[in-house]
């Protein structure tokens, strides 16, 4: 007789974001990712695995566990 086993595969991934570890459901792009934080894609910069990312990059960089984000938002000011 064989048994039939189900395997679970989990597609959460975890994140270091601003210093922070998180957890998120699933791979995603970047733009994803901003938006699910909250983050404003016009004012922010952001630094991924350790290198500026420009913003023409964004729609193709998929988000994969264990990566590292820092994000900057702009203040303007006086």
């Amino acid at each position: 007789m064989i048994m039939s086993q189900q395997i679970s595969i989990s597609t959460q991934i975890n994140l270091q974001v601003n210093g922070e570890h998180r957890s998120f459901s699933q791979e995603m792009f970047l733009p994803e990712l901003l938006q699910e934080l909250g983050f404003n894609q016009r004012l922010i910069a952001v630094e991924y695995n350790g290198e500026i990312l420009h913003r023409q990059f964004w729609l193709k960089t998929q988000i994969k566990n264990g990566d590292r984000l820092e994000i900057v938002t702009i203040v303007g000011g006086g």
